[in-house]
Parts: structure tokens; sequence; C-alpha cells
């Protein structure tokens, strides 16, 4: 039977690296957590949340799914938001999409594989919001980028609407929601501009950054 040992060996050397840089390392992570970020990205095994933004363990909560989607009917997400909001209290909620995202790309070239594409539906409605707009654009890789982007921005919206992020923003919670994107080409994130906090103007701010996507043709 293949045990995996070579995962558990590396596990094995990560510790010691980590306990000789730091004695006191797991002392201090096996008490509490206390993240001041919650990061929802997509599942992609090339989008490893901690190591884009060079955090530690113990310093970014994370929830990933497919095209990084937040969808008022799954339960897991919506829960990992409550619990980060309202026991971890933490200060920021990223949305990271990446370009070249599987999940995206099925929904362009309209690929059908099971199950999934009962979850890829959702961004099936983004394109079909702005399938006008698509439909100007010749170029095959500019429209995968572009409904990456937008895809981003329906996500920002959705959690603002929930009634975790009301309650929060009702209670003067010091909660910031933001939007990224990340390039797998070069490892860099890009931010689309949608940060929204406490009395901002959401729909303001997210009008203005689907305009700026809006306006674009090429990166």
């Amino acid at each position: 039977m293949n045990r995996l040992q070579v995962l558990i060996d590396k596990n094995h050397q990560w510790a010691e690296r980590a306990e000789k840089e730091d004695p006191d390392f797991f002392d201090k992570h096996s008490i509490s957590q206390s993240p001041e970020y919650l990061w929802i990205g997509c599942s992609d095994s090339r989008v490893a949340a901690n190591v884009i933004v060079d955090l530690l363990p113990g310093e970014l909560f994370v929830h990933r799914n497919v095209a990084n989607l937040v969808v008022n009917t799954d339960l897991n997400c919506l829960s990992v938001i409550q619990y980060a909001v309202e026991i971890l209290k933490v200060k920021h909620i990223i949305i990271c999409g990446h370009y070249g995202c599987g999940g995206i790309k099925s929904t362009l070239n309209r690929s059908r594989h099971g199950l999934i594409d009962n979850w890829l539906s959702h961004v099936h409605y983004t394109y079909r919001k702005y399938e006008p707009f698509f439909a100007g654009i010749r170029n095959e890789q500019d429209r995968f980028d572009r409904l990456s982007e937008l895809n981003v921005i329906e996500q920002v919206s959705n959690i603002c609407q929930t009634t975790i992020l009301k309650d929060a923003w009702h209670h003067e919670h010091n909660l910031t929601v933001h939007g990224w994107i990340y390039r797998l080409s070069d490892g860099r994130v890009n931010d689309l501009e949608t940060s929204i906090g406490f009395n901002d103007n959401a729909g303001l701010i997210l009008k203005n950054a689907t305009e700026l996507i809006l306006k674009k043709r090429m990166i």
C-alpha cells in the first residue's frame, strides 16, 4: 500500500525547519489563531494563498472552491465567512481570482464536465450578464481575462449582500472587502479597485470597478 510516505517525510522536514527557525513556533500556534485576513480563492493547486502573500500559518484564514465563488446557498462558504467575521474578527476579506482559471475557461468554451457544471452555472450567469460586452471582444485570451476579472467583482458584490457582512457593518465592524486577481505567469497580484468597507458606497465602488474592466480590451 502506498502510504504517501514522501509527503509525511516532507512534513517532518518542514516541522524541523520551522522549529529550528523559531523554537516557540508550534507552542504559539497551538494555543489559538488571530488572523486579520480571510482569503476566498480558487481551489487551483497553483494558487496557494499563504505562499502568494508570504504569510505564516495562523496569519491567513482560508476558504477555497472552484472559481472562487461566493454563493448564498453555499453553507460551507457562508460558515467560513461567519466564523471569520464574528469569531475571529478579521479586518479584511480578500476575494482572489486568477487568470487561467479552468472553471472560467469551461464557461467560455461551454464545456460539460458533469456535476461541476451546476456549480459553474454561477459563472455562466456573470457571462450572460455581460454578454454584449463579450460579443465585442474578438481575442479569446482577452475574453478569458475579462471574465476572470468580472467574476471576482461579482463575488465581491455577493459577499457584501450576505446577512453576515450587513450585520457586521450595522454594528460598525471595521471590516473591508477586497477584489484581487493573481497572474500565474509572474506570480503578481493585482487589485481590481473594489475595496468596500463600513459606510462606503458599495454600489458606486462596484459600478466604477466594473466600468474599468468593461473599458479594457487588452492587458
